[in-house]
């Protein structure tokens, strides 16, 4: 359940259509999925957030589309967003996701999870081999 109500016609605002449209124009989709509709309800976070969205995750850089996809499942998964491990499932899949690259992904997901809280429970200090300033970029 929504904690706003969604407007019923958010393009009829010029700057949500804007967005809309680049929306569909950048993912090739005529499909503006529940997220951005939300976010209709204030135009200026929704300029902002798609903006954000659309340079980390469509922009190219040094990591692939596929690896982006992963990441953001793993981080939504620890931070408890079904919403987002449901769309960005479907984005990695859409990206080339195969069934294995998912079990090991999920792996990954479950290992890190019970290492960070073991190594969180017992306080574990860091290494000095693994401080930054040590290293020559």
């Amino acid at each position: 359940m929504s904690t706003i109500a969604t407007r019923s016609e958010p393009e009829t605002d010029p700057r949500v259509r804007a967005v809309f449209d680049d929306i569909r124009a950048t993912r090739k989709s005529d499909f503006v999925n529940n997220f951005w509709r939300s976010l209709a309800f204030d135009p200026d976070l929704l300029e902002r957030t798609w903006a954000e969205a659309k340079a980390v995750m469509s922009a190219p850089s040094a990591l692939d589309p596929l690896t982006k996809e992963l990441l953001y499942i793993a981080v939504s998964a620890t931070n408890g967003c079904a919403y987002c491990v449901h769309s960005h499932t479907a984005a990695a899949r859409a990206k080339g996701m195969s069934d294995a690259q998912h079990a090991d992904l999920l792996r990954v997901i479950a290992l890190a999870a019970k290492t960070n809280q073991l190594a969180t429970a017992l306080q574990v200090p860091v290494d000095a081999a693994f401080d930054a300033d040590r290293f020559d970029g």
